[in-house]
């Protein structure tokens, strides 16, 4: 997993489309109201408290790689929820069998998805949903054109699957595969200065991770101004699947 700490509050305070992903997978998770939901990726608990608040009597627990975001988790959330720091290519620190398994824009910044398939069935109880939305193929086109003008290579970090292979990669993890498609959804930002901010803090974090700081404002500057159009083209990976 592209593990790495993130901004939290910068990231929590931008105009994200993830709040949207969120409510599509809170829609499709088909909960009676009292199970134990695992948030993969849980971030900054936003996604987990728009579950709570549909659904108050449900046991959650999110997991995130980064400390910053579970921090973040923490205080939005309080005693709400049971948070860990974890890396999701690893055994996961559950003690009991989870019902239901939510994931919103995490799944993508995992290479290995035969692995993170595998522990996340390690798990669920059988019969428990898998409700997730991530990256997938042909995301962020524009921008990683604009990072092969500015640095010769393309975006890392992160991986977009295909449709196919996803639904492969869950079937050898011992899913039953409802359904796994493509959904195009990208996001304009006019504002040079908001898309900057934007680009910094969601999409180009492994890139500046590698840089000084007195570095990343130029670098940002050079990526926006090298994308031919002020979009973030996210295409969304959305997986509906049952721990067989």
């Amino acid at each position: 997993m592209a593990t790495r700490e993130w901004d939290a509050t910068t990231y929590d305070a931008l105009p994200l489309p993830h709040e949207q992903w969120g409510q599509r997978v809170l829609g499709r998770m088909r909960l009676v109201g009292d199970e134990r939901v695992l948030d993969a990726g849980c971030g900054t608990g936003r996604d987990g408290a728009a579950l709570l608040t549909r659904w108050p009597h449900v046991h959650l627990i999110g997991v995130d790689g980064s400390q910053q975001m579970i921090n973040a988790a923490r205080d939005r959330l309080g005693p709400r929820a049971e948070l860990h720091v974890a890396d999701l290519t690893r055994p996961l620190p559950i003690a009991e069998p989870v019902d239901a398994v939510m994931s919103v824009a995490a799944l993508h910044w995992i290479s290995d998805h035969d692995l993170l398939f595998a522990n996340l069935a390690a798990v669920m109880r059988p019969g428990a949903r898998l409700t997730s939305d991530c990256g997938g193929q042909g995301q962020l086109a524009v921008m990683t054109a604009a990072l092969v003008e500015v640095t010769g290579s393309g975006k890392f970090g992160t991986s977009f699957k295909g449709v196919d292979e996803t639904r492969a990669s869950l079937e050898r993890a011992g899913f039953a595969v409802e359904d796994v498609r493509l959904r195009p959804d990208p996001l304009r930002l006019d504002d040079p200065d908001l898309l900057e901010t934007y680009l910094a803090a969601v999409n180009l974090g492994s890139h500046l991770a590698a840089l000084p700081e007195d570095e990343h404002a130029d670098f940002v500057r050079r990526v926006r101004l090298a994308m031919t159009e002020p979009v973030i083209d996210y295409v969304r990976l959305e997986i509906d699947a049952i721990r067989s």
